[in-house]
């Protein structure tokens, strides 16, 4: 299970880092991570052995249908991945702490609190006993054997069989009882933080609604109730159970040397992409789904002819009962994106008997997809502000298109009121970040042409890319600002950053974040899944560093924290084996700044708002009313 409090994070939208205060993914709905900043894969991964085919014109992702079968590695395999991850991240890994990894992999290890992750299960006090072994063994350059995963499979064997014994004697009573259906549905028994039921009971549990399952419905459920035996309580020897522990390790491993980092099986991959900020996201079966003993219960958004409510026993030929969450999440994917017709099997509440659905049948492919909903554009307001209007914009995350959203706001604003815009306000508060395309695409409208990150590998190379020019139509050269807070990082840093290095305007509220590193995509050297590393450390278009340090605003005004969880203490620097700050090197176009201090607002003459959010009238009333303010010339630190 992997658990908040123990495990670093899973994105997908993305979601992400406990370390960071965010916990990981543990259902399939959407997750945000704090201080994410990814590069987009440059091909998607396509495995048309699968069933699935790959349509890379149109969609950046295509998610290979999940076997089923645990994550597994061999050693020369996981020693593979844990070389490649070391020598691919920007910096020098700090060492592992063999604790850290015996914990973090206890957590890997277990989908569902049986294995491991359950506090009377003894397999983690086991990997405490091996975990400087196993971290030896993981690191080095021999060709010996992983004995030290072999042990502790030894324990797990022993464990999962006696836990096995208990599920078939509990399953077994079920069967001489009345039973109905309604314990089909129940995903109370599993838990999405840390663990506190014992293996026991919840194996006690799942042979009871297992069985209850089988006496209501008859032959027709034993399909899925041997699914659910043989998933939960796989009859794995040492030696098999040691492949799963080297492939828990190793999630465990790349995580505690890049908190920002992940690597999963092609089986499980959806979970390592941050599809949720991506412009063209996969389509998916549902947004909400939860575990049963049995299958998968769909909570939220449907795709007819599913309904809400439905527990899925199999989907597209692959039987549910037993799934870890990530390859749940992957399967809704999968199916959904599935040429021709993908066939579920389900029972619905109220009903005696399982239904047969074909879901988008036939043998077309999928019709091109819609133009983007408006409703998915950004909140633009107009704030009566001196004789015109300021127009504040708020960005919840970067995305791939940001340039675009941003464009069709200046747009839709400029043609919307007679008044005038007398500047723009760029609301970044609790945006933990998102694409560097993004943020690069968003700057074209307000610094079209200039250059603007460095951004060093390992190698001590540095990158550096230009802002995008777009139409003058579609450019602002008025006055603008940006809000920001302790949640404002990584790629919304880079655009807040770049409009103070380049004095087109001022920040305003709170230091933010500190998360100047970028992640890529890559596939393993041992050919089993794909890594998310951190290869990029950026600075700001002056060198200014970002990681660790964060940006100071240019006017200092605490802001009421949006939710209960803001503005806390978090950031980049407290974080675990964070990557170090990097100060690079003056990339700026002098001659597309402004001068020496920032280009000014108007003054407003104290007429500002009504505002919804009086947070945002502060801000407008300090940026035009005189309030004093650091000169541009002496950079954030």
């Amino acid at each position: 299970m992997r658990a908040p409090a123990r495990a670093l994070a899973v994105i997908l939208g993305v979601a992400l880092s406990a370390a960071a205060g965010y916990g990981v993914l543990r259902s399939t709905s959407r997750a945000r991570r704090a201080a994410s900043i990814v590069v987009p894969p440059p091909v998607p991964v396509a495995l048309a052995d699968a069933g699935v085919e790959s349509d890379e014109d149109d969609r950046p992702y295509s998610f290979r249908v999940p076997t089923g079968e645990p994550a597994t590695l061999g050693c020369d395999a996981a020693r593979a991945i844990v070389s490649q991850a070391r020598a691919s991240l920007a910096y020098d890994p700090e060492p592992v702490a063999p604790k850290a990894l015996a914990t973090s992999t206890a957590d890997w290890l277990d989908p569902h609190g049986l294995w491991s992750a359950a506090p009377d299960a003894p397999v983690e006090a086991a990997l405490v006993l091996h975990a400087a072994e196993l971290a030896n063994q993981l690191e080095s350059p021999s060709d010996a054997d992983c004995s030290a995963a072999r042990a502790v499979g030894a324990v797990l064997a022993t464990w999962v069989a006696e836990l096995a014994k208990t599920y078939d004697r509990e399953r077994a009573v079920a069967l001489t009882r009345a039973a109905d259906l309604s314990s089909a549905a129940d995903d109370s028994m599993f838990e999405g933080g840390t663990i506190t039921r014992s293996a026991r009971d919840l194996t006690r549990t799942l042979g009871q609604h297992v069985g209850a399952l089988q006496r209501a419905l008859g032959p027709q459920a034993d399909p899925y109730a041997s699914a659910a035996r043989a998933r939960f309580f796989p009859s794995l020897d040492a030696e098999d159970w040691s492949r799963v522990i080297l492939a828990a390790s190793v999630r465990a491993y790349v995580q505690l040397v890049d908190p920002h980092g992940a690597w999963a099986p092609f089986d499980e991959e959806a979970s390592v992409y941050e599809v949720d900020l991506e412009s063209n996201p996969p389509d998916k079966l549902w947004d909400k789904a939860t575990r049963t003993a049995i299958g998968v219960r769909i909570e939220s958004a449907p795709r007819a002819p599913l309904q809400t409510g439905d527990v899925v026993l199999s989907l597209v030929g692959v039987l549910t009962a037993g799934l870890p969450l990530e390859q749940i999440e992957q399967l809704g994917f999968a199916a959904a994106e599935a040429h021709g017709p993908a066939t579920a099997v389900v029972l619905r509440a109220g009903e005696g008997s399982l239904r047969t659905l074909v879901i988008d049948s036939g043998e077309s492919p999928p019709a091109p997809r819609a133009p983007i909903a408006p409703d998915d554009d950004l909140d633009a307001v107009r704030v009566p502000y001196g004789p015109g209007d300021a127009l504040v914009i708020t960005i919840p995350d970067v995305r791939d298109d940001l340039g675009d959203q941003i464009t069709r706001a200046l747009t839709t604003q400029r043609a919307s009121d007679t008044r005038p815009l007398e500047g723009v306000v760029l609301d970044l508060r609790g945006n933990g970040g998102g694409s560097t395309e993004g943020a690069i695409a968003a700057l074209g409208a307000f610094l079209p042409g200039v250059p603007l990150f460095p951004m060093k590998r390992r190698d001590g190379t540095i990158e550096t890319d230009r802002a995008p020019e777009p139409p003058m139509s579609e450019r602002w050269a008025g006055p603008v600002a940006a809000l920001v807070d302790g949640e404002t990082a990584s790629a919304a840093e880079m655009i807040a950053g770049a409009l103070v290095t380049y004095h087109r305007g001022p920040t305003i509220g709170t230091p933010t974040y500190g998360k100047g590193c970028a992640q890529e995509y890559v596939d393993d050297d041992a050919h089993t899944g794909v890594l998310r590393l951190t290869t990029l450390l950026y600075a700001l278009p002056d060198g200014a560093p970002v990681q660790r340090v964060g940006l100071s605003p240019t006017i200092l005004l605490p802001f009421a924290p949006p939710s209960p969880s803001a503005g806390s203490t978090d950031r980049e620097a407290l974080l675990s084996h964070a990557p170090p700050s990097w100060r690079g090197p003056d990339v700026r176009d002098r001659g597309a700044m402004t001068g020496g201090e920032m280009m000014a607002w108007p003054p407003h003459g104290g007429s500002v708002g009504p505002c919804k959010k009086q947070d945002v009238c502060r801000a407008l009333r300090a940026v035009g009313g005189g309030v004093k303010r650091i000169s541009a010339s002496k950079p954030p630190r």
